[in-house]
């Protein structure tokens, strides 16, 4: 019997590493042709000329003033989009879950429906929205976030109620308020500390999906990193490349720093540390 279950530990590690293997040249591939494409030059020797030039900030600030400012905009973006999605789903799906749970099809319906609907014809529907938008508060891609905010949806919905079902909205909410705390303080020290887990995963996809964002911008005539990129790509598309190729490893840079935000939990539970904040004199 301890034979048989060796033997299949072992076809499952070797499985598994074969998965991994395979992901790995999966993802591994693209990325080392890019680099390959990047680091030759027109006789096919190897350089790291375009790689020196992407790293002269001022030199690229001077010859590819677009590729700055859709920096600037994608990093404002990322950013924005995050806060919005945050503020916008987490109270309103605990207060729908503590208070109106008869409404939870109808919320679900409404963060899942940016699935359906292909980017261009939201842009044609948000093209009378954005000329509003232009009118009071100006012409720069930030205020692409209210847009992108509804891409986001269906993926943030999933990941925050994933880390609602987990855990008891309810007991959690009541137990607080019976110890004195107000609404805001429920929020903050009780709901968000046990969803940090879905909190973070939805604001990796936000992060990740503004980052890789083209259409929208492109249609809307605004610069982001990714119109950036598509621009430099018509006159030298090895800076191009290799500018998308930095941008990925900076993305999977700032999304595994982002899982070091929430890594260290505290031993102390939410309701405890409320109940001596509450204990301290004022």
């Amino acid at each position: 019997m301890s034979g048989q279950r060796a033997a299949m530990r072992r076809r499952q590690n070797v499985f598994r590493w074969v998965v991994v293997t395979l992901t790995l040249v999966f993802f591994g591939l693209p990325l080392f042709a890019m680099l390959e494409f990047t680091t030759r030059d027109v006789t096919g020797k190897r350089t790291a000329a375009t790689w020196s030039q992407l790293f002269d900030l001022g030199a690229i600030a001077t010859r590819y003033p677009d590729l700055k400012a859709g920096f600037i905009a994608s990093m404002g973006l990322a950013v924005l989009t995050v806060v919005i999605m945050l503020v916008l789903l987490v109270p309103t799906m605990t207060w729908v879950r503590l208070r109106l749970p008869g409404l939870g099809r109808t919320v679900e319906f409404l963060c899942l429906l940016p699935l359906t609907v292909p980017a261009i014809v939201l842009v044609v529907g948000l093209t009378p929205v954005y000329a509003w938008v232009t009118y009071f508060l100006g012409g720069n891609a930030i205020w692409l976030a209210f847009a992108y905010v509804i891409l986001v949806l269906p993926y943030a919905y999933r990941s925050l109620d994933a880390g609602l079902r987990a855990i008891d909205v309810r007991t959690l909410s009541e137990a607080a308020r019976s110890l004195g705390a107000s609404w805001t303080t429920v929020m903050l020290r009780v709901i968000l500390p046990n969803l940090r887990t879905a909190v973070l995963s939805a604001s990796f996809l936000a992060v990740a999906l503004t980052l890789g964002e083209f259409t929208i911008a492109n249609l809307f005539s605004r610069t982001n990193l990714q119109v950036a990129m598509f621009l430099i790509g018509k006159s030298d598309s090895q800076v191009s490349v290799a500018v998308g190729l930095a941008l990925l490893v900076f993305a999977f840079v700032i999304l595994f720093a982002m899982s070091f935000v929430g890594g260290a939990r505290s031993a102390t539970s939410p309701l405890a540390r409320l109940r001596r904040h509450h204990k301290e004199p004022t």
